[in-house]
């Protein structure tokens, strides 16, 4: 029933619903272990207990973390639907996020993937327009699989696009994503289509003309980089890393970041602040008044 509230009210990413799912195995496994049979009997002992077991097997704390956050998420849905009196994890805190800097890309690697693929097929410009847009607009792969042809508005150049929660938002795009996308629209995916037993008017196609999946995205960037001299691992999600560090470091403001990225909290987008090497190196060049003879 959790699962399903998940899916249907929540609109949570395939993601969420398998991590989820295997977090609340995680934890019924451990009820079945200290004999505990009634979720109501669940105390704060219990769950020190459950929280020492999840660090003893090497669980990192952004794991931890999101076990936690499912399971008070689903005690909450028992108390809304009275099969429980109180949430026990509800004063529970969560650990200490890892303070990670985003991996993210450098123009000179992102320059090499923009020139690996052969624009005069299907597939290539597919690849392109689908390098292109990831990098131009910073959404995340989920999205980008939804997207239909009639979510692009190429008169104003932006996309239209639902993200988590079904919150919706729009977000531009330049000129090079405009240019891919039109040449894969009006060329190569009028091929890819024609291979499909039934028509669809999902953005993005594989070879079969059938929609591309968050799995098909992923294996495409890999094959990118194969092609290429460069000994990095591309996924999605660092396109996305990308797009916010290339717009912070060139002067974007924060706010607009966040509203481009469809983060709900500004302390989100405040992870991406960091700046580069080269970045630093050019505003110290710049700004300090002994750097360089004038």
């Amino acid at each position: 029933m959790f699962i399903e509230y998940l899916q249907i009210e929540k609109n949570a990413s395939p993601f969420t619903l398998k991590f989820y799912t295997d977090d609340l195995k995680t934890f019924f496994s451990f009820l079945e272990e200290e004999h505990i049979q009634d979720l109501n009997n669940l105390n704060e002992r219990d769950i020190r207990i459950f929280l020492t077991d999840l660090y003893k097997n090497q669980l990192s704390r952004r794991t931890v973390s999101r076990i936690l956050s499912c399971l008070r998420s689903f005690y909450r849905f028992l108390e809304r639907e009275g099969f429980v009196s109180q949430n026990p994890f509800i004063h529970i805190s969560l650990p200490k996020p890892e303070k990670k800097l985003p991996s993210f890309l450098y123009q000179e690697e992102l320059e090499k993937l923009f020139h690996v693929n052969d624009l005069t097929t299907p597939l290539g410009q597919r690849n392109q327009a689908l390098l292109e847009l990831l990098y131009a607009t910073g959404i995340r792969v989920g999205e980008c699989v939804k997207l239909h042809l009639n979510d692009i508005d190429f008169d104003i150049g932006t996309i239209f696009v639902t993200g988590k929660g079904n919150k919706e938002r729009y977000v531009p795009f330049g000129t090079f994503a405009a240019d891919a996308l039109k040449r894969y629209i009006e060329d190569g995916r009028i091929t890819l289509l024609e291979k499909a037993k039934s028509k669809t008017d999902c953005l993005f196609l594989n070879a079969r003309g059938q929609p591309l999946t968050d799995r098909g995205i992923r294996l495409i960037l890999n094959e990118m980089v194969n092609k290429t001299s460069l000994t990095i691992n591309v996924y999605p999600h660092k396109l996305r890393h990308t797009f916010a560090t290339h717009m912070l470091n060139a002067g974007a403001d924060l706010r607009t970041v966040q509203e481009l990225l469809g983060h709900e909290h500004l302390s989100t987008t405040q992870i991406y602040t960091h700046v580069t090497k080269d970045y630093l190196r050019h505003v110290y060049m710049n700004s300090h008044p002994r750097a360089k003879k004038k």
